[in-house]
């Protein structure tokens, strides 16, 4: 049997689904269960070092340039740690990010032997098994899978951001995230601004009413066009779109999932990670038109709306020549927030009240170093319930571009569309078409 694109349909509830309500208080949940965890000293599963300087081993599952990326900042935020194992779904790909980190600042402390370069999409069982703490980098399809299966295995986690495509796969996530706890494990997220030291001041300033009383949020990623990679011959459709994963919503869930998910994610921080009550949205693509981009939009505009009244205005684009813009703005009774120039200004928005001074730690690396250190000193770091809000929050957002629709968190919430294939069979694998809105894709 061939594999199909993936199903998708309009969102409704499930009995399984949890509500709003319900997600704030499994919230309190995990907060409650990690205290009990590091009450009990539950220990640590055999081969990972809970305190001292003993040797951590690192796995990567995913050998683009993300994961590539965080091979490194995993390596610089940890002395003892070394790299035992890399897995890609195509074996160029991890030998390729094996002689990069051989070139690199950490490249003593590589040590992959030949026979610890896995290809093919089951490689991050083969990394999962050799390592202490696994770095899940992979097109965000598969991370439900992959950090489930790591999990499972007793393994701490650094998982990239989206956490998920779709609404059961972030709800799978949060589970998983649950049982981390349970068995005391690290979870920390890719969201790497919520580990910019600068950021977490003008944040912890806007919770302590800096700003007064919140009246509207802003935030824009604007950016240029990303990389493509030709279709070459010999690749099957899945070995094509595998390899362009940005371009096509079963894998990427679409660039405001993907990408914009950083900005998101500053949105439900500063709102003191309360998911907002609905949204609606609009996009649709005018650059990337050809084939080779896939079936994602090129463009989302959102308005997102809270119980309290505040509401968010967050746009995104990738666009060839025209100017960019990444920037988060707080405005309030007292003043305004400039959190990306970590600033904030009187009411009016021009004259300063407040800015930080001074170069905080590079946040990439700093977001493995609190890992590291969470893991030795026997209290690891659980991000899984704002990473699974903020994807979330995104998700919702593409669902009412796509339907031309407003959409309710619960409704986002407890979907049942799902961009699961029924194989990742190496053959033919058509394309979806681009959603038009007002079809039956929510």
């Amino acid at each position: 049997m061939q594999p199909t694109q993936p199903q998708s349909t309009s969102p409704r509830s499930s009995p399984a689904g949890i509500s709003r309500r319900s997600l704030m208080r499994n919230s309190t949940a995990l907060a409650i269960g990690a205290a009990a965890a590091s009450a009990l000293n539950f220990g640590f599963p055999s081969g990972v070092h809970a305190a001292g300087d003993g040797i951590l081993k690192v796995g990567l599952v995913g050998c683009g340039g993300r994961g590539s990326g965080a091979a490194v900042n995993a390596l610089t935020g940890d002395p003892n740690a070394k790299m035992v194992a890399l897995g890609d779904a195509f074996k160029d790909k991890a030998e390729d990010t094996l002689q990069n980190l051989k070139k690199s600042p950490v490249a003593a402390r590589v040590d992959v032997a030949p026979g610890q370069i896995f290809a093919g999409l089951d490689a991050y069982k083969k990394v999962i098994d050799a390592a202490d703490v696994v770095l899940l980098a992979t097109p965000p399809h598969f991370r439900p899978m992959h950090l489930k299966a790591a999990i499972d295995a007793g393994k701490h986690v650094f998982c990239e951001k989206p956490v998920g495509v779709d609404a059961p796969g972030v709800r799978d996530v949060l589970e998983t995230c649950k049982k981390a706890k349970e068995k005391n494990l690290a979870v920390v997220s890719g969201l790497c601004y919520r580990y910019d030291q600068a950021k977490q001041e003008v944040v912890k300033k806007i919770h302590d009413g800096e700003l007064g009383d919140l009246q509207f949020l802003q935030t824009n990623y604007l950016t240029g066009w990303l990389w493509t990679n030709p279709r070459k011959p010999e690749w099957s459709d899945m070995e094509w779109q595998l390899r362009n994963w940005l371009y096509f919503y079963w894998l990427s869930g679409d660039h405001i999932v993907e990408q914009h998910i950083h900005s998101l994610d500053k949105m439900l921080w500063v709102m003191k990670d309360v998911p907002p009550a609905k949204v609606l949205a609009t996009g649709g693509r005018v650059q990337r038109t050809q084939p080779q981009y896939g079936n994602i939009y090129d463009h989302f505009t959102s308005t997102f709306e809270w119980d309290s009244g505040v509401r968010c205005l967050a746009q995104c684009r990738q666009f060839r020549e025209c100017d960019t813009d990444v920037s988060d703005w707080v405005y309030g009774t007292k003043g305004t927030a400039d959190i990306m120039n970590h600033r904030i200004n009187q009411p009016g928005g021009i004259k300063l009240k407040w800015k930080r001074r001074g170069q905080a730690p590079y946040m990439y690396d700093q977001e493995h170093k609190e890992l590291f250190n969470s893991i030795r000193d026997g209290k690891p770091i659980n991000n899984g319930d704002y990473m699974c809000k903020s994807t979330m929050m995104a998700i919702m957002a593409r669902m009412s571009a796509y339907s031309g629709k407003a959409v309710t968190w619960d409704q986002a919430w407890n979907s049942s569309e799902s961009f699961t294939p029924k194989s990742y069979d190496f053959g033919p694998f058509p394309v979806a078409p681009v959603v038009v809105p007002g079809s039956n894709i929510a």
